[in-house]
């Protein structure tokens, strides 16, 4: 509906400002919403016109108000010149009729965008070692909500886990690896284990000999780093079901070895590829923008024996996604940026397009002393089944404190989710129970909340909610309700086009303030408003369940 609307302005401008460089397109990129709603529904600036009609901008809204104001369309009421704008009105019975018959109408399809094309996304990508911490839960949370997202654009999404079979990590467990540890024990044996390897350094040539017996396909080995890896993926995916993520494709490093010897070739090609000191064989990445990250831009792809290394199956993995997938996505720590600019300046020598990356930002622990990161290595993490029962366990200490209803672990889980999806991706979140669990700040509880509190206003109403409107009066707050509802289409597309959940948990927020304002200013059960009000109501709720959904959060019936 606000994309109809604000054509219907564009076009209006259009058929009066004759200007070759200015056509309906360009003008609607222009159009702007007033800060102040008494200054109208959107705005066109003027200052942009003044070169070319050789007037000042308030000479020239004036002139245009004029001409347009002869010929408006039913959908708007008005148009006015204010301070070098012209300001148009939309006729409010029109606007809010419109806007809640169409959501009542497509209801969990309002907003839906029809894109075509299928979506690789990567992400979460643990290290099969232990369970996963907090801090890489970010990963989770963004790369599922980003799903949501691209599948409710309209596109398809296979979401991809690379399980980093050949690793040092599985190595060192293997050392110490009795066969039956449980998953929880996981971690514990590779804390010990990595003690071990500090203590003595001799433990290292053992580790590699293992890695080595793996790469050449020795049975034994193979078997002993299959059964720590299986046990550590079946434990990292119940953890991650439980929170409503899944996977289509889990896809194992070991896969790739084959693949080694003809990549090298063609990097071969490039004359980009060459023995270093070591014998190690090394891409040359000089002239691609690397040098001012790096002393020497190399890219070390394989040992002096010619055994690859992870970056060389990394590209291996990534041109095999892009066999299956046109478009590839992959959610990434920030720590991993340069590590991602090599694979990118790699993928490009050979003619290749890389993934569009999203990198994030860590989750910050609080401590005595401040915040800090977590360390799988040393042990020195919160692991993320500890801290959702965690978040379970306040849930329920709040919910029975407030004297009211809900389902803590939903209550618990959309806090943790919400906490961490509202914020950019590029910033570094300090994790705050108070504030996660606030029912009256920016958090899930509220958003829920809101979503409970309409929900408690549709029992106590005799009457259902009709299917279709007729306005009868408007109260300002019913017009605010529907405008920000109208959004919804807009705020998805942007999440989608910028690749960040927050805009969307934004929105989300900001429609429950409004949503709120117009239950405490206006009556709906047993007003002479009743019928359009409920469906108002009804609209909020389809809205704000899709919402939420996206972000991966559950709505509550009543809390």
């Amino acid at each position: 509906m606000a994309n109809h609307l604000k054509n219907k302005v564009s076009e209006l401008l259009a058929k009066n400002v004759h200007l070759k460089n200015l056509k309906k397109d360009k003008i609607a990129s222009l159009i702007e919403i007033p800060p102040d709603p008494s200054l109208g529904d959107y705005a066109f600036p003027c200052f942009i016109l003044a070169k070319d009609f050789k007037k000042n901008p308030s000479e020239i809204a004036e002139e245009l108000a004029g001409k347009v104001s002869k010929a408006l369309p039913k959908e708007i009421s008005g148009a006015k010149a204010i301070n070098g704008y012209l300001n148009f009105f939309i006729d409010r019975k029109f606007l809010v009729e419109n806007i809640i018959n169409n959501v009542l109408k497509e209801k969990e399809k309002f907003g839906k965008g029809k894109e075509k094309g299928n979506i690789a996304l990567e992400h979460t990508s643990l290290n099969p070692n232990s369970s996963p911490h907090v801090g890489r839960a970010r990963n989770s949370f963004l790369g599922d909500s980003l799903k949501r997202i691209l599948e409710f654009m309209g596109l398809k999404v296979e979401t991809y886990y690379y399980v980093n079979d050949v690793s040092k990590q599985i190595a060192i467990m293997a050392l110490d690896f009795g066969g039956k540890e449980t998953f929880e024990q996981l971690l514990d044996l590779y804390v010990k284990a990595n003690k071990k390897l500090e203590q003595n350094p001799e433990t290292e040539k053992r580790v590699f000999e293992l890695l080595s017996k793996f790469e050449s396909g020795d049975k034994q080995t193979t078997e002993l780093f299959k059964k720590i890896v299986d046990i550590a993926v079946k434990g990292q995916k119940k953890i991650l079901e439980e929170l409503g993520i899944k996977f289509d494709k889990f896809d194992y490093e070991s896969k790739y070895i084959k693949s080694e010897k003809n990549i090298l070739k063609d990097f071969e090609k490039t004359g980009k590829l060459f023995k270093d000191e070591e014998g190690r064989l090394v891409l040359n990445q000089e002239g691609f923008g690397l040098e001012a990250k790096m002393k020497s831009p190399v890219l070390v792809l394989a040992r002096s024996n010619g055994t690859g290394l992870y970056p060389l199956r990394d590209i291996a993995y990534t041109l095999d996604k892009l066999k299956r997938c046109k478009k590839t996505y992959i959610v990434l720590g920030e720590d991993q940026k340069l590590y991602f600019d090599q694979i990118k300046t790699a993928l490009k020598l050979l003619g290749k397009p890389s993934p569009e990356v999203i990198h994030y930002s860590y989750v910050l622990i609080q401590t005595g002393e401040g915040a800090e990161r977590m360390s799988t290595r040393k042990g020195e993490l919160v692991l993320l089944e500890d801290f959702m029962e965690e978040a379970r366990k306040k849930a329920e200490e709040e919910i029975a404190k407030r004297k009211t209803k809900g389902n803590a672990e939903k209550v618990g889980y959309g806090a943790v989710k919400y906490s961490i999806l509202k914020n950019e991706p590029n910033k570094n979140i300090v994790f705050n129970w108070q504030q996660a669990l606030n029912f009256e700040g920016n958090s899930g509880p509220y958003l829920q909340y809101s979503y409970a509190r309409a929900n408690s206003i549709m029992k106590k109403a005799k009457a259902k909610p009709p299917v279709k409107i007729k306005i009868l009066s408007l109260a300002e707050k019913e017009i605010e309700l529907a405008k920000k509802l109208a959004e919804f289409p807009e705020a998805v597309k942007h999440a989608y086009s910028q690749l960040n959940p927050s805009l969307l948990a934004n929105y989300s927020f900001q429609l429950c303030q409004v949503f709120n304002e117009f239950y405490h200013e206006c009556q709906v059960v047993g007003s002479k408003e009743e019928s359009q009000r409920l469906a108002i109501v009804k609209a909020f709720m389809i809205v704000q369940k899709q919402a939420l959904s996206l972000l991966g959060i559950d709505v509550l019936e009543e809390m």
